[in-house]
């Protein structure tokens, strides 16, 4: 068979696996608060993470439309603020999604870095807003409702989504449609939630906030010191051994949801230490069905 006729019959057989997934950039018309620099993005490496990202993007997994429920997920890898752990963190559990009917995104965000960005500490915030933004701004085109759009963060990325979820009211890109940048739930997985000495994970607040924050700065990124009663609904889950990214850090952001009656639920696991999802593949199971009891997927 000619290569000609071999792709029209791919065409004919795999139309979704062709077509499943795009990368967009995250700003068309130009990165805000990035300095001129000769350097350029690092691809990812064999081992799936990427060491240095200038240019935001946003990876687009979308289901077929038999099995879209009109659900969507901006997926934040983690790593530390350091790298990405783009394909653990992010390409796997985007086609876990896409499974359940689940339109999913996975944004690399910028890595704080002083040499490419006027603000680092402020850069990672503002691709999670505009991740948020584009998701709903193209909702039609996604197939996607513009109220059952959310966020999954995991390690450091848990912090930069659970960041969004409460920083969402000051707009720090260009919102002149006024698109609600507020995810419509959260889920944090294992995730980085505070910047106080007693809790953090120090490599994630130095390469976020500098080895020497003001103690104003460490409260406005210390996330369970930013919930409301607005905040989205949340499920958390942690492992108890977690000796990189402890525990507490899941455990104060529910008490902080819970005593401002934010709808939450927590899976702890005795054992599985930081990263377990890579030792423990079933552990999608509870936040499916914690989704399916919240109407966001069948």
């Amino acid at each position: 068979m000619n290569t000609s006729r071999f792709l029209l019959v791919a065409l004919c057989l795999f139309p979704f696996a062709l077509q499943a997934q795009q990368i967009i950039n995250l700003y068309p018309n130009g990165i805000p608060n990035a300095k001129s620099t000769t350097l350029t993005d690092v691809p990812q490496n064999p081992s799936g993470l990427v060491r240095r990202s200038i240019n935001p993007t946003l990876e687009v997994y979308l289901p077929e439309k038999e099995k879209a429920n009109g659900t969507a997920i901006v997926i934040c890898p983690g790593g530390g603020y350091s790298v990405i752990v783009y394909d653990g963190e992010g390409i796997a559990i985007a086609k876990e999604f896409v499974k359940n009917g689940v339109a999913a995104f996975v944004l690399k965000y910028r890595l704080p870095n002083d040499s490419f960005e006027v603000n680092k500490t402020i850069a990672p915030l503002q691709d999670a807003q505009q991740a948020i933004k584009t998701v709903r701004d193209s909702a039609a085109k996604w197939n996607v409702g513009i109220n059952k759009v959310g966020i999954i963060g995991f390690s450091a990325g848990g912090h930069l989504a659970s960041t969004e979820a409460t920083h969402y009211r000051k707009a720090l890109i260009e919102n002149k449609s006024n698109t609600n940048l507020r995810p419509d739930f959260q889920i944090l997985v294992y995730p980085v939630i505070s910047m106080q000495d007693s809790l953090t994970h120090a490599g994630s607040r130095k390469q976020l906030l500098n080895t020497h924050p003001s103690k104003e700065i460490i409260d406005e990124y210390s996330n369970e010191l930013q919930i409301d009663k607005d905040s989205p609904p949340a499920y958390l889950t942690h492992a108890a051994d977690d000796n990189v990214v402890d525990v507490d850090n899941s455990i104060a952001y529910f008490e902080a949801l819970r005593h401002n009656n934010v709808p939450v639920e927590i899976h702890i696991y005795p054992i599985g230490n930081h990263g377990f999802i890579f030792k423990h593949p079933g552990w999608m199971q509870p936040l499916f069905e914690w989704m399916k009891s919240n109407n966001l997927i069948k």
